[in-house]
């Protein structure tokens, strides 16, 4: 089960800041693995490691056994490693199948294709599995609106959906819940367990412990970039320094 995607020995350092040190864990295959800890633990800094946003100053980063260290961020996307961000970044004005239309483009493997008129071709099959995808998560009405007047809680959907077109052997998702309400939490938390049926390994950023007790299978603690804690959510919410690091010495004991 281990080996899948597995950091060993991680470090980064912005100057003499270092704000990843000595970091190591597994993330299993067709698992939910959550990355948590306070504001300021490295959890971000994490992802940009693995998704190829910054490089690493030591350790290594491997998927499917390949060291991906030096691999570009576009080919770790065709590699089968997808990720969202907290912010939602969709385009206001283009209609949902229009952004996930846009998000295709990273499939394509001969830099012209990116000059034909996908949306206008008729029955393609790009717009075809943008549809179905829709469909199956029970936003099929939404095809052709436009994003920006869409409620919050479709939005991140959307967003997750443009991430899972590609086809992610791994998703990487950066605080997914943050700003939705209950049902919208819900409504996400239902998106996410089909995509583990169908065998997506995911990896979550997350505060909603509620959240994360329900969808991740297990947690790796951060505290100043260092790894503090692993296990169940059983284990790690009974250990004395994450107790420390989230509620303080005095307020843990």
């Amino acid at each position: 089960m281990t080996g899948f995607l597995s950091v060993q020995n991680l470090s980064k350092s912005f100057g003499g800041l270092e704000v990843v040190r000595d970091l190591s864990f597994d993330v299993p295959e067709r698992t939910a693995t959550a990355l948590i800890g306070p504001n300021g633990a490295g959890k971000t800094t994490v992802f940009n490691l693995i998704s190829g946003v910054y490089q690493v100053s030591s350790g290594s980063i491997r998927f499917r056994g390949e060291d991906i260290g030096d691999v570009p961020s576009r080919h770790r996307i065709k590699r089968g490693i997808a990720r969202s961000f907290q912010n939602i970044r969709l385009i206001p004005r283009l209609s949902v199948i229009d952004n996930l239309l846009i998000g295709q483009h990273v499939t394509l493997k001969w830099s012209l294709d990116v000059l034909q008129p996908f949306r206008l071709i008729r029955d393609h099959e790009w717009v075809r599995a943008a549809r179905d995808e829709l469909a199956a998560f029970g936003l099929r009405d939404y095809a052709d609106e436009p994003v920006g007047l869409l409620p919050y809680g479709v939005r991140k959907r959307v967003d997750l959906i443009r991430a899972t077109l590609s086809s992610p052997s791994i998703l990487m998702l950066d605080e997914p819940a943050a700003g939705l309400n209950g049902s919208e939490t819900r409504e996400l938390h239902g998106h996410l367990q089909i995509l583990k049926e169908r065998g997506t390994t995911l990896l979550v950023i997350e505060h909603d412990m509620h959240f994360i007790r329900s969808m991740c299978d297990k947690i790796v603690v951060l505290n100043f970039g260092s790894k503090i804690a692993e296990g169940s959510f059983d284990q790690v919410r009974t250990d004395e320094q994450v107790r420390e690091a989230y509620l303080g010495t005095e307020q843990a004991a």
